[in-house]
């Protein structure tokens, strides 16, 4: 279980045709952009995870994965854990990497991530999640072309600068689809970005007009009406409005920010990503904690393949699992499963808006080593001999041996200590 070697990758999967992301106004994507590891151990058993990139701005952050995870055990979750908080304190949000530890010991031990929970497995409902903002005849054609695929949900996505064009898309939206259906919609309020072009920006008393809108035409949901820090807001328009508020995708602080915002009651329906909101293990606190409340949990999956299926795992395993469906990305002719999860051998593909859970070991994906050849560009690769010669060039022989002694003597001590205490220590250190 001992991790020996670490890779990275960026990778970008051309996208078939150009994808306008509604909460990046103005901006054209052209491919699916990630950050890809792998974490390999003394064995060879592999753990992948990525995360969504804009440019290559984790460049560096391959300098500080080697003195910070070679040696340890996958297994160790709490001591992952730390060593994920300690890069938080240098300004890096790694929580993303975390996946792959569950990767390896799924592996490991010949079970699926949701298994590893306490999950059944079976088959999950999905909504059709889209990406672009549309109105008019278009919407018309992809409400019915999500029907046509076996969907009985869909969210759509408002982002136009009044009220009045907003309101308009969701009236058309149901008027399109009829009373059948179920639609949600996505103001994408809780995390602005107008670095291309301005974006709007909901105040109070838009939101609530909105909800009120959605409300009277039989929406599911309306997620994201107000920033994802204003707690006050949201409970105030939960208790103003009938229509369930959803939200909590870049919620990523964590732990605290989510206990905060179910004692403050923000949210009906809770959607952290394990991608951003710490890793697993984290995240999987989160459900117990929005389940506990009476809450509901549904998570984002918006990301890519990979983060698609780490965020499957944990809603396989979750106790409530029936009563929700989980997010499929869709958006064609840009965002479809060819290009969303361009790197896996197999893509996920719906079968009448459901999809079955794998029951393969770890996170449930195999990586295509001919598409990695061919989309991702390798940057960094750290094992133990690689950092031992850094260190005695940057520190010199006697320092670079005392260090390593002192690092060899806790990995010894905590190993040990792991090796003799009773239960699990992947487990027992939820």
């Amino acid at each position: 279980m001992r991790i020996d070697r670490i890779d990275l990758w960026h990778v970008g999967v051309p996208l078939p045709a150009p994808f306008r992301p509604a909460w990046i106004p103005g901006f054209v994507q052209s491919e699916n952009r990630f950050d890809l590891i792998r974490l390999t151990t003394s064995s060879g058993v592999e753990g992948w995870s990525a995360a969504p990139r804009m440019g290559n701005e984790r460049a560096g952050m391959g300098a500080l994965l080697g003195p910070y995870f070679l040696g340890e055990r996958a297994d160790d979750l709490a001591n992952v854990r730390q060593r994920i908080r300690e890069m938080g304190y240098l300004g890096w949000n790694a929580g993303w990497i975390e996946p792959a530890c569950w990767d390896i010991v799924g592996k490991a031990r010949r079970q699926p991530v949701w298994k590893l929970l306490g999950g059944t497995g079976g088959r999950v409902r999905l909504y059709a999640s889209s990406g672009e903002v549309r109105s008019g005849s278009e919407r018309a054609a992809e409400i019915e072309a999500r029907l046509a695929e076996g969907f009985d949900a869909v969210k759509l996505r408002v982002h136009d600068d009044t009220l009045e064009e907003d309101v308009a898309q969701i009236r058309d939206a149901r008027s399109y689809a009829g009373d059948t259906p179920v639609l949600g919609v996505d103001a994408n309020q809780g995390w602005r970005v107008a670095v291309s072009a301005d974006a709007p920006l909901w105040d109070y008393d838009r939101a609530l007009a909105f909800c009120r809108v959605a409300e009277e035409l039989n929406f599911a949901w309306v997620e994201e009406p107000l920033a994802k820090d204003d707690y006050d807001g949201l409970t105030r328009l939960r208790r103003e409005t009938e229509v369930p508020i959803t939200g909590g995708e870049l919620n990523s602080h964590g732990i605290p920010e989510f206990r905060t915002m179910l004692e403050k009651e923000c949210l009906d329906w809770y959607q952290p990503d394990a991608v951003f909101t710490g890793g697993i293990a984290a995240t999987w606190e989160i459900v117990r904690m929005v389940e506990d409340s009476g809450a509901h949990y549904s998570p984002h999956t918006w990301t890519n393949g990979i983060g698609f299926a780490i965020n499957l795992q944990i809603l396989a395993a979750s106790r409530r699992r029936n009563e929700t469906r989980l997010e499929y990305p869709l958006d064609p002719p840009g965002w479809v499963p060819e290009a969303r999860d361009g790197l896996l051998a197999e893509p996920w593909l719906q079968e009448k808006g459901e999809l079955q859970i794998p029951d393969k070991p770890g996170l449930g994906f195999e990586i295509d080593p001919t598409a990695l050849r061919r989309f991702g560009k390798h940057f960094f690769t750290a094992t133990q001999a690689r950092v031992a010669v850094r260190t005695i060039r940057d520190r010199g022989l006697a320092e670079a041996r005392e260090l390593g002694a002192v690092r060899r003597k806790r990995l010894k001590t905590r190993s040990r200590d792991l090796d003799s205490s009773n239960g699990d220590p992947f487990l027992d250190r939820l």
